[in-house]
């Protein structure tokens, strides 16, 4: 028995409480670690590719930035896996000790003027290094913040988890607003971008340390005695692994596009200067980030179905005239106002997906089932997204795009309106 259970098992109300802001400040820390990357890559393009033009060589750093998710599955069926056998505090650990060596790696990193192509490589081992952190932080985390919540409040406390990693993400551009003000474009270019990575790798350690003392959950200690395996995943539950992609496809696609691609996307098509792109990127994520527990929240009474409905079908028809009018458009009002639209239709998804993924699968399996499904759709769709805009943008297509994502989230609705509502057919038995 774990300091954060009764007798029965059920967690005491401090001490889930306790272990649920635990587990979701080491969410926010590895978030911010992930979204530096995307917050600075306007002034480290040119350090790592100095060859070619602006889109050029942002579309080098995207590049960079879809490997990052490319190892993201591996680390979630690694990290999944260890969090099913060893324990979600365990894996959960060994995550942030991950992404402290990646973000340290990238701060540390020399520019191609100094080792020439080894600059590069260099960053795009680091890059594979917190997307093996991330791909396993987001499945386990999300796994432990569910298992841990009280079943009346899964939604709420889903809605908080993705708070988080939208805090995460605040920092990050609070951090880039607070270099912008402080040093000039010269100095942030030549050594300033170095800065957050460091301040990433120092809050990695703190929330290793934090994470040491966090307890384990009911639902794992009293999961059957069976070993967790990829095929038992594969064979046992293949609907659910296709429900999860299926529900995260659109969903990921959606946050990527209105938050990491929105800060270039304002730059390079809409003509705005990067300070002005960072208040408007800004700003949208602090309503995101208040919208999300109060959906949460609503979740827990009318149940998830409704809300990731919404958001399929407000998705499907609004994305294509959000991004055509914030590419024409020149008034920070407007940018903002239709940002903040974006935001809030995805803030329907977000706000329940951890909960919901969590919700299909048995405790022996859950933490890979989570894991694995949603780091290969986060990988083909959300990881993708900055490299396909920037294509279609480079062949003078830029609207193809919005068609694109359009289609994706019309997809994903498909599968909300065909899965049974998890909060009434919940996997997660324990209160």
């Amino acid at each position: 028995m774990t300091e954060v259970q009764t007798a029965a098992g059920t967690p005491r109300a401090p001490n889930r409480l306790r272990s649920i802001l635990a587990g979701s400040a080491g969410n926010m820390v590895e978030t911010f670690d992930w979204f530096v990357y995307a917050a600075f890559a306007l002034y480290f393009a040119k350090v790592f590719f100095p060859k070619g033009d602006d889109t050029a060589q942002l579309l080098n750093t995207a590049a960079v930035f879809a490997v990052g998710f490319l190892a993201r599955p591996v680390g979630a069926w690694l990290m999944g896996l260890y969090a099913d056998r060893a324990g979600r505090r365990a894996a959960m650990t060994a995550s942030i000790l991950l992404m402290c060596a990646g973000s340290l790696l990238i701060g540390l990193c020399p520019s191609y003027a100094q080792i020439g192509i080894g600059a590069p490589i260099l960053l795009t081992s680091a890059r594979v290094l917190q997307g093996l952190s991330m791909g396993g932080e987001y499945g386990t985390s999300a796994t432990y913040m569910a298992e841990m919540a009280s079943r009346k409040h899964r939604g709420f406390w889903s809605g908080v988890f993705y708070a988080t990693l939208i805090g995460g993400q605040l920092l990050a551009t609070g951090v880039l607003l607070v270099l912008q003000a402080r040093l000039s474009p010269e100095a942030l270019q030549a050594w300033g971008w170095r800065v957050p990575f460091f301040i990433g790798g120092g809050l990695a350690v703190v929330v290793w340390i934090l994470r040491r003392g966090m307890g384990e959950t009911p639902a794992f200690e009293g999961r059957p005695d069976e070993r967790a395996t990829t095929w038992k995943l594969i064979v046992r539950h293949p609907r659910e692994s296709l429900i999860v992609m299926g529900l995260t496809a659109g969903g990921t696609l959606g946050y990527y596009t209105f938050t990491s691609y929105m800060q270039k996307f304002l730059v390079n098509t809409s003509g705005f200067t990067k300070g002005q792109a960072t208040q408007v990127t800004a700003a949208g994520l602090v309503l995101f980030l208040l919208v999300n527990p109060l959906l949460g929240a609503l979740s827990d009474k009318v149940g998830r179905k409704p809300l990731l409905i919404t958001f399929g079908v407000l998705g499907a028809l609004c994305t294509w005239p959000i991004m055509a009018t914030l590419a024409a458009t020149h008034s920070l009002v407007v940018a903002y106002g239709l940002t903040a639209a974006a935001l809030v239709i995805v803030a329907c998804y977000s706000s329940v997906n951890g909960v919901v993924k969590a919700e299909l699968f048995p405790a022996e399996i859950r933490a890979l089932g989570v894991a694995l499904p949603y780091s290969l759709a986060n990988a083909l769709f959300g990881g993708s997204a900055e490299y396909v805009a920037l294509w279609f943008k480079s062949h003078g297509a830029e609207s193809g795009f919005f068609t694109y994502v359009t289609v994706v989230i019309v997809g994903s609705l498909l599968v909300y309106v065909f899965t049974p509502d998890t909060a009434a057919t919940s996997r997660i038995t324990e209160d």
